[in-house]
């Protein structure tokens, strides 16, 4: 199997998993916690660092226009912030998504500078631990769901 594929299949199925967690999040779990690990937030955290290393280089980046400054720290909860609804944080899932095949294709996965200076990795293995990324939150929110009696679908693969 070609690597560009596989890659786009398996963030493709990691981005189902968040959107099927999200919407089914009801209401009332969307910002409750006692930390600043809210659902919102983290849903918000994985698509920022999803769409931010889906670029070759940090110099790249386009942020979402509807981003807030300082929002992406999924560790700090001194912002009193206004939370993402859960159609924001679809629609920038969605675009997230859309993105997928071609970042992929234009990425050099040979090059062994990530393009982020706080990581110093290769390129194809930086896709990979943005995919293992994307897979810790997503199981965090998951959980969170479980143990309130939700139980969500597991993805091996990009959804057909």
């Amino acid at each position: 199997m070609e690597i560009r594929r596989a890659l786009k299949s398996q963030y493709h199925a990691s981005l189902a998993m968040l959107k099927a967690a999200v919407e089914i999040c009801p209401e009332a779990m969307w910002n409750a916690g006692e930390h600043p690990r809210t659902i919102w937030r983290l849903a918000y955290h994985t698509l920022f660092y999803t769409h931010l290393y889906l670029g070759q280089a940090e110099a790249n980046f386009q942020p979402w226009e509807k981003g807030k400054e300082d929002f992406e720290n999924v560790y700090d909860g001194a912002h009193d912030v206004t939370p993402y609804s859960k159609e924001e944080i679809l629609e920038y899932l969605a675009l997230v998504d859309q993105m997928i095949d071609q970042q992929v294709d234009l990425l050099d996965l040979e090059t062994l500078d990530c393009g982020f200076s706080w990581y110093t990795i290769p390129k194809l293995e930086h896709q990979l631990n943005n995919i293992r990324h994307i897979q810790e939150h997503t199981g965090q929110i998951r959980d969170r769901l479980f143990e309130a009696g939700f139980d969500l679908r597991w993805y091996g693969k990009a959804p057909e």
